[in-house]
């Protein structure tokens, strides 16, 4: 069973340790992923959201970590105010507190275990803290039954309000985790706003949020490619998370894995096919100074008809369209994959990282050659088309543009000759 405790130098600088040796989490958010490439990347840590993640037991995902030699922070999954719960219903609180604590009582001597996550984003849209005293409550009995692991909480973003009611009501967290995208480059000036100069660890961060993203003219986010995730991923990780010596305690990339939010190729760094992006090969390079044998393929650019997304590319409905992508470097025998979908329904998107279906496919273009699609524009509504450049060694480049159909452009009318006879 792993040991794990907070340290602060004379200095004032806070610090992991595990089992009497220095720790610095080198993680990613991992719930179906691959466990075994993120050992051989150098990463040493994975946070779940849950217990139940319906595909594997919480036994079975620590088992796997324990024989990859990577440790774990188990997600506790505790219900939110924007889903309906009411942290003033005391039986509902007690009800819950009780499923988790026997979850507690079951993994807490369980080698891989590292640290317990109560929540995730507790404080999202959420106008009841009392939610911070059954977090407290939770915390408490946590530590009566398991002194070897620490306890944390997981928020969405950082503000004053929440630091504050989080001091007062639940003291017992042993440091808070952040959950930041784009903002994550001013988490220095953030920070200070929100008063807090405690140790912290980012358990969700990547590359900049669909929020956060400029927008079409039709309001829909507009994606970078994998190319620009990767620079920023890299660049954020160094300058950012490394930088902080005092109080960070390491960090968790967000999603070793596929989701679907907003597109399907948005957050996770691998695909739904499984293969991997070009910033898993960064974050190998990050955490263990290496770069892969096999480096991903990369896209500089995406255009439709000859327009970049920022451009909001609206066509009228059997317009011909031609997407054309820019590639850095010569690599040989790539393999280009071009799919149009339509955009996710306005009432089907997500909130808070929620479910979200993914969309319909209504072109498609597997195994075309060359840098260039052809399509003939579907009928009215809002799409993307995807291009995705895979390799001989299981990477991959993506990249994609909105596009808005208008109807068919009206037909000009002939004018009418008015005939007369003699």
């Amino acid at each position: 069973m792993a040991t794990a405790q907070l340290q602060k130098t004379s200095t004032g600088a806070h610090q992991l340790w595990v089992d009497g040796e220095r720790y610095f989490v080198k993680g990613a958010g991992l719930e179906f992923g691959q466990m075994d490439l993120l050992a051989a990347c150098g990463g040493n840590t994975f946070r779940t959201w849950r217990v139940d993640n319906g595909v594997a037991s919480a036994e079975k995902i620590l088992d796997q970590a324990e024989a990859e030699g990577l440790k774990v922070c188990m997600g506790l999954d505790l219900a939110r105010e924007r889903h309906g719960f009411d942290y003033s219903d005391a039986e509902a609180v007690r009800f819950q507190q009780a499923t988790v604590m026997a979850d507690v009582a079951r993994l807490k001597d369980h080698p891989a275990l590292l640290m317990w996550g109560l929540g995730n984003e507790l404080n999202l849209r959420s106008k009841n803290a009392k939610v911070w005293d059954a977090v407290e409550s939770l915390c408490r009995d946590i530590k009566a039954i398991d002194s070897d692991h620490l306890v944390t909480t997981m928020l969405a973003g950082i503000d004053a309000e929440t630091v504050a009611n989080i001091k007062q009501r639940a003291p017992s967290l042993d440091f808070l985790s952040f959950q930041i995208y784009g903002e994550i480059d001013d988490l220095p000036e953030i920070l200070r706003a929100a008063k807090y100069d405690g140790p912290y660890q980012i358990t969700e961060w990547g590359p900049t949020g669909h929020w956060e993203s400029p927008e079409t003219d039709w309001g829909r986010s507009i994606e970078v490619t994998s190319r620009q995730k990767a620079q920023d991923i890299s660049r954020r990780y160094h300058d950012i998370i490394l930088a902080d010596s005092d109080n960070c305690l390491g960090s968790y990339i967000f999603l070793w894995g596929q989701k679907q939010e907003r597109t399907p190729t948005w957050y996770g760094l691998f695909l739904e096919d499984g293969k991997r992006t070009e910033a898993v090969d960064v974050m190998q390079h990050a955490w263990s100074g290496q770069w892969p044998k096999n480096r991903a393929p990369c896209i500089t650019e995406l255009t439709l008809n000859g327009q970049q997304a920022a451009q909001s590319v609206t066509v009228h409905e059997h317009a011909a369209m031609v997407a054309e992508v820019d590639l850095e470097g010569l690599e040989r025998d790539l393999q280009f994959s071009w799919i149009v979908r339509e955009e996710v329904e306005r009432a089907q998107q997500s909130d808070g990282g929620d479910f979200e279906p993914t969309p319909p496919t209504v072109v498609e273009g597997l195994g075309v050659q060359g840098n260039q699609f052809s399509f003939a524009a579907p009928k009215p509504g809002e799409y993307r088309v995807y291009c995705q450049i895979n390799n001989k060694t299981n990477a991959s480049a993506v990249a994609n543009i909105p596009f808005r159909v208008s109807p068919p452009r009206p037909q000009p009318q002939m004018k009418k000759t008015k005939v007369t006879t003699a």
